[in-house]
């Protein structure tokens, strides 16, 4: 059992590695980011069928995310080679790939993750930021205002789904709610005035990436989608540690 990245824009940025596990395949399985993208999938292998549909199905995204490993890995029960395609990085925020993967090597499946272009590689890109220049936190949204993650306000900061706060189902109708808890969190290390970012890699090559600056105090109403991601910019210098800088010899002469 394989699962493959393709990439965050259309039929792009598929690697020749993953390319070559889809055609090995007896069985492909794939999740996708909008229709044109399912149908591009459906068109490199004879046996190609969407998870998607699952989401139709109800319950907590948790329980659809194990439905769609279970659809993965049955047919490798069967002896069957399967390649599971998925948006993006199949091992970046795509807990059925994880799951897949644990429970077919649990039973003695052979199983591998082939990496791929994330939304974070686009970001670095797009934005033109590196994250060796001040650090980089990165956290999933809900995730940090719920376990009251740290920040810190010389370092960049990046919040995955920030368009779904809160929600724990399928995302077929986003509300965009609780941005206004985000922005309280970050006013309070970065000033109400510090410009943020929300971010949207483009799935198409010849269409540009989302990007909307806008002030922190003003975020609960910036424009929003359910694949955005937001890049806080650091708003300070780091402090140097004056002892570990002579012990590094890296101190400034006096």
């Amino acid at each position: 059992m394989t699962v493959v990245g393709t990439g965050i824009r259309l039929a792009t940025q598929l690697t020749p590695e993953a390319r070559a596990a889809i055609e090995r395949a007896d069985e492909m399985l794939h999740v996708a980011a909008d229709p044109l993208a399912s149908t591009w999938l459906d068109g490199l292998h004879e046996h190609a069928r969407s998870l998607t549909p699952l989401y139709d199905s109800g319950g907590p995204r948790l329980e659809i995310y194990s439905r769609m490993a279970d659809e993965i890995v049955a047919p490798a029960r069967a002896g069957r080679r399967v390649c599971a395609a998925f948006y993006g990085n199949p091992g970046v925020f795509s807990r059925p790939g994880h799951t897949a993967i644990r429970r077919a090597r649990a039973e003695g499946i052979p199983a591998r993750m082939l990496p791929a272009v994330s939304a974070q590689d686009c970001l670095v890109a797009d934005l033109g930021v590196d994250p060796g220049d001040h650090g980089w936190l990165s956290y999933d949204a809900t995730d940090f205002l719920l376990h009251r993650r740290p920040i810190d306000a010389a370092c960049a900061l990046v919040l995955w789904q920030i368009g779904v706060v809160g929600e724990t189902g399928a995302v077929t109708d986003p509300q965009y709610r609780h941005l206004d808890l985000v922005a309280e969190r970050l006013a309070a290390v970065f000033g109400t005035d510090h410009e943020v970012v929300v971010y949207e890699a483009s799935p198409y090559p010849v269409a540009s990436a989302m990007v909307e600056r806008v002030r922190i105090a003003n975020l609960p109403s910036a424009p929003m989608t359910p694949l955005a991601t937001l890049y806080v910019p650091p708003a300070t210098a780091p402090s140097v540690d004056g002892e570990v800088a002579v012990r590094l010899g890296v101190a400034p002469p006096s």
